[in-house]
Formats: structure tokens, sequence, C-alpha cells
């Protein structure tokens, strides 16, 4: 099975859900960066860290910009996405399940010809299971945006397997309280599960422990 993790925008919390994801569908699984921007830990590293899973990255850029205006800033060439289903498709033939996480938001172009995470996995769908799972915020202004991705996803054939609230404060306020109940509600899409807070802040072992208390089903 191939699991993408796409978000609402940049900074929801895809890296610390792709990790608890990772300890969710482990043992077999190996987490994928189709491209890394920036960053002086690269995503994968973090997923390393936090969940002690097999990861790799296909292309690095150093400039903190979407993959394909960093590519172009630079002229340089990154693989398209034609390129990262070849490199997924060989990473699903040698594990159980393969994570891949997206850079930003659903539509960020991962290539210089439009190629974004929703193609990447319409691709590969039609040969693999796949699922996708959204990363999202509970705070005010959360359901518009998830209200929007969800529509892209489905604008091209994607049926969201669930919802992860990146960051559930413990003391929520109002708008985080009803977002809780309203995300489902308005997307139709489940909420997987629920990452509290400064989650990627936790040890190793702990972060692993506590994963599967944050998952509603499997």
């Amino acid at each position: 099975m191939i699991v993408f993790v796409t978000g609402t925008d940049t900074g929801v919390g895809k890296t610390v859900a792709t990790a608890a994801l990772a300890v969710h569908f482990g043992p077999d699984v190996v987490v994928a960066k189709p491209t890394q921007t920036g960053t002086d830990e690269p995503d994968v590293e973090v997923v390393r860290r936090l969940a002690g899973c097999e990861v790799a990255q296909f292309t690095h850029l150093p400039d903190p910009l979407a993959p394909d205006t960093a590519a172009r800033l630079r002229e340089v060439g990154i693989p398209a996405i034609g390129d990262h289903a070849a490199r997924v498709r060989e990473l699903a033939g040698e594990h159980g399940t393969v994570i891949v996480e997206g850079a930003g938001g659903a539509l960020v172009r991962l290539d210089t010809t439009g190629g974004t995470l929703p193609d990447l996995a319409a691709d590969l769908a039609r040969d693999h299971e796949v699922q996708v799972h959204v990363v999202t915020r509970v705070g005010l202004g959360t359901l518009n945006h998830t209200e929007l991705t969800v529509e892209a996803l489905r604008s091209r054939g994607l049926e969201p397997a669930g919802l992860v609230l990146g960051a559930v404060p413990d003391d929520p306020g109002l708008a985080e309280r009803c977002n809780l109940t309203e995300l489902p509600r308005i997307t139709g899409v489940p909420v997987l599960a629920a990452l509290p807070e400064g989650a990627g802040a936790l040890g190793p072992r702990e972060f692993r422990g506590r994963a599967a208390s944050w998952f509603r089903t499997r």
C-alpha cells in the first residue's frame, strides 16, 4: 500500500503526522520525501528520529520555497512526477507500506511542469492501493482550507481516507472545540488521528509509545 500525506498548508504538522503514521502502519514501512527544500534537518531525518523507520529523500533544493520555485531560482532541473512515481514503485516492491510526504499544501508543484502530489498519487493508483491523508489545523480558518483541499483531491479522482489533526492544544478554545466536530462534518472525511500539540518535541521512545493513542481507527 502507498499512503500519501498532504496538508492544507505549510507548517500544519505534516512531518510529525508522517512519523506518527509510520508508527501506526509499521513495522514494514518506509517514508519517502520526493522533494525537500530548505531546512537544517530534512523532514525524513525528523521522521527517522521519531519513528525509527527507513526513509528515502529523492531531491533536495537549498532554498525554503516551493520545489518548482526553488528549482527555477537556481536554474536547475528536478525530476518529473513520472520519475518520482518510478522511485516510489521500487520502494513499494520492497516494503509493505510506503508513506509519501508532500511539500506544503496539496497543489504545491513538485516539478517544473506543474506536477503535484495528487498527480503522483493518481499515477500510482493505477497499479497500487493508495490512501491519501490530509493534515490540517484545528484553529480558526481551518474549515475553509480543509474543505478546499478535500475538493481539490476529489476533483482529481482521489477520495481522502482521513484527516489528521496536526496539533491539538491541551486547552482548546471555542474555535478548536467546534472544529473538532465540524471538520469531519463539512468534508465528509473521518478524523483518523489527533496529534497533541508538541508531539514532535517528544523523545523517540515516548513518541512511539504514545502514537497508538492518537489514532481513532485503523
